[in-house]
């Protein structure tokens, strides 16, 4: 049966292992401020996250050990958003140097129109019955100008139907010895709360009517594996890995 959002969990979906992270810490996300599709860097505490996420992924079998194989990842994926690149870039130098990073429009921020740039005090003054009706009921209501959940989740499975598709054709499963057991691919993909919130409820195949029931932390992992065309969510939001406090994120705040 197909997901809304267009995602659907078919036998023919390779077995592979998705590592869902969001960025860092932005200079906006500490100013307390919308982002959605604008770019603001990563704040110095944020790249302190991206190095302290990157040394997690790579000591993934230390305990206690990440539910992650121990070859490199096939792909890693991200928003073209600064926040999300970054984040990329150092995950990348520590677990897969060398290896070419996959940017995809696809996988950028639900954009959240007038609101972004704005604090959240201001968003809260200025529209508060619109902001309390995106909180309550996020699959009608959104940002003045801003994107609706609907259409976000399409391009949402567009780019979940990329990275799997990707993952399926994975040279070095290919040219295992025939009859030989080997191991689940797996890819890292690196973008936002709202985005991997839609992508995390397309893969369970839940409706995504419950969009705030999975939150994701500043530079959290969260990994499922896919096998027999199912989902199986292995964990969600770990962050342990950050030994300074993380920038507090209000919640309904993309």
């Amino acid at each position: 049966m197909a997901h809304p959002g267009g995602l659907t969990a078919r036998p023919d979906v390779p077995d592979a292992v998705l590592c869902l992270v969001r960025h860092a810490e932005s200079t906006w996300i500490a100013e307390g401020r919308f982002q959605g599709r604008r770019d603001p860097p990563l704040s110095s505490l944020g790249e302190r996250q991206a190095r302290q996420l990157a040394a997690r992924l790579r000591d993934r079998s230390q305990p206690p050990a990440l539910p992650l194989p121990g070859s490199a990842p096939a792909a890693i994926w991200h928003s073209p958003l600064e926040r999300a690149a970054a984040t990329a870039r150092a995950v990348a130098e520590l677990i897969a140097p060398g290896q070419k990073l996959q940017a995809s429009e696809a996988l950028y921020e639900l954009g959240q129109g007038d609101w972004e740039g704005l604090t959240h005090a201001d968003v809260g003054v200025r529209w508060p019955v619109e902001l309390a009706a995106w909180r309550e009921d996020p699959l009608t209501h959104q940002a003045p100008n801003g994107e609706r959940l609907r259409d976000g989740a399409e391009r949402v499975a567009a780019a979940m139907r990329t990275i799997l598709t990707g993952l399926s054709h994975d040279p070095e499963r290919e040219g295992a010895t025939l009859g030989a057991a080997s191991p689940a691919p797996w890819a890292v993909v690196i973008s936002h709360d709202g985005i991997l919130r839609l992508a995390l409820l397309q893969l369970l195949r839940v409706p995504i009517d419950h969009f705030w029931s999975f939150p994701f932390p500043l530079a959290g992992i969260s990994v499922l594996d896919i096998a027999d065309g199912r989902a199986r969510l292995r964990c969600h939001g770990l962050t342990d890995h950050l030994r300074a406090p993380t920038g507090v994120d209000r919640g309904g705040a993309l």
